[in-house]
């Protein structure tokens, strides 16, 4: 199986048979169950929705079912073709839309594609929405217009213009400063529309840019999911550029990762340290990451005296508990940056401003202001899933195990242990379980990574 229905949206593999993998008659599915949830919930004579997609290749055919299921619907769409996450997110309070849709599967291989569904604040549905989605899906209570009601297309290709003015217009983002510095940087888009959009914002701020896969045909050069062992090629580059650093984005640019002018990972964990470093250090408040998160942003909030939480793992939970909390930054240890004042959500556009803003006021490298932050080091690892594995007793085992540790069960199992933790969950977005450890040297996390491992696979008998 395949197809994956979470709090991340509707996800799975292009081809295959209905309901297992996100085939033609499924995209037209699920588009009609957030057509006729979004007319079900807004009493408006005529509703308009904000699409946008990246540029993997199955992008145009789930495009064209989604965006004329829609118009089937009696629905009106604001067509930006190809996009990121972070501009629909933006577009869509700006054209007063009742909601979007964002087709990425996001750092996922290029087989698979997915529908992304906002609100009209551009934010990620809730949970409790997500479920009543998936309802009408599964009961297929549509209700399609007659002809004379079709919604209309209106294609705007000009958002991420407007997305990077946005982001310029940021009090904290001081274009200027950064243009005296003449960074160098180097810019791996994977193929997909960060290839279009972080060059276009490196040059409005005065910055040269050394393109490495921004060609957005959707041919991802390498998996996209931006980690240190996928990333050789552009860690090579920005040494022999002799730049001052690198920039990796995935495929919808809602990731942001930095790798140092010597050409080794300035870390995911810690493009979220750096930026609430900068934005703290003018704006006292608090934070908010997740669960799998480095404990590094708490060691920096707590320094500029701001109190930090965790949330679940998930953007919307993460959102969420920043509101609640008035959280000034705040966003996912996966590279993911939430700034409220622009929007509320995973942003690589607001995260690169920032963070070339704060390096343009520093008089160090990047290598040098990576060491200057408190060292963690995390280890990284999942297990495959079959059907045979029961997930929930492997987290109830192990909760019992360690019963005598600091645990939450909040979001599968995560044990804090004095000097390291480890977090157990079942991923939103693949057929996974993900364990995550974090210690204060790389060799420490790997061990309990590894032990935990073990110990999991002796409770399912794998």
């Amino acid at each position: 199986m395949t197809l994956i229905k979470s709090i991340s949206g509707i996800r799975g593999t292009i081809g295959g048979k209905v309901g297992d993998n996100l085939t033609p008659v499924d995209a037209v599915k699920f588009a009609s169950a957030y057509g006729t949830f979004l007319k079900n919930n807004i009493q408006k004579d005529r509703l308009k929705v904000v699409i946008g997609r990246d540029a993997r290749i199955s992008g145009p055919m789930i495009h064209n079912l989604v965006v004329n299921t829609l118009i089937g619907l009696g629905i009106d769409v604001i067509d930006l073709g190809l996009s990121t996450t972070p501009t629909v997110e933006v577009a869509v309070p700006l054209e007063q839309a009742d909601g979007g849709i964002i087709l990425t599967a996001s750092h996922n291989p290029k087989q698979w594609n997915a529908l992304k569904l906002l609100n009209a604040k551009g934010e990620f549905l809730s949970g409790a929405d997500g479920a009543k989605i998936l309802e009408i899906a599964e009961a297929e209570a549509f209700d399609f217009s007659d002809v004379d009601s079709l919604g209309e297309i209106t294609a705007n290709d000009a958002y991420m213009d407007i997305h990077i003015d946005e982001v310029l217009e940021l009090p904290l983002v001081d274009a200027e400063a950064v243009a005296k510095r003449k960074f160098k940087v180097v810019v791996d888009g994977v193929n997909s529309s960060g290839g279009i959009i972080i060059p276009k914002l490196l040059e409005q701020m005065g910055v040269e840019c050394v393109k490495l896969y921004c060609e957005p045909n959707g041919h991802f050069p390498h998996n996209p999911e931006p980690l240190k062992e996928h990333l050789g090629d552009i860690c090579k580059l920005v040494v022999e550029e002799k730049a001052d650093f690198g920039i990796v984005v995935d495929p919808d640019v809602d990731r942001l990762a930095f790798i140092s002018n010597d050409g080794e990972m300035f870390g995911e964990e810690y493009t979220l340290v750096a930026c609430a470093d900068y934005v703290l250090s003018k704006t006292p408040g608090n934070t908010v990451s997740n669960m799998s998160s480095s404990r590094a942003l708490r060691d920096i909030t707590e320094k500029h005296n701001g109190s930090y939480q965790a949330s679940a793992v998930g953007e919307v939970n993460v959102v969420e508990l920043m509101k609640a909390s008035n959280a000034i930054i705040g966003g996912e240890g996966n590279g993911g940056i939430i700034y409220p004042e622009l929007h509320y959500g995973r942003d690589s556009l607001v995260g690169v401003a920032l963070f070339l803003t704060h390096l343009a006021s520093l008089d160090m490298t990047v290598a040098e202001l990576r060491a200057s932050y408190p060292q963690y080091y995390m280890s990284k690892n999942k297990i495959e899933l079959t059907p045979q594995i029961d997930v929930d007793a492997i987290l109830v085992a192990m909760t019992d195990k360690y019963k005598n540790e600091n645990i939450s069960t909040i979001d599968g199992v995560k044990i804090d242990f004095p000097t390291e933790w480890v977090h157990l969950r079942k991923s939103n977005t693949e057929p996974i379980i993900r364990i995550y450890t974090e210690a204060p040297t790389q060799a420490e996390a790997d061990t309990l990574a590894l032990r935990i491992i073990e110990e999991i696979k002796a409770v399912a008998g794998i």
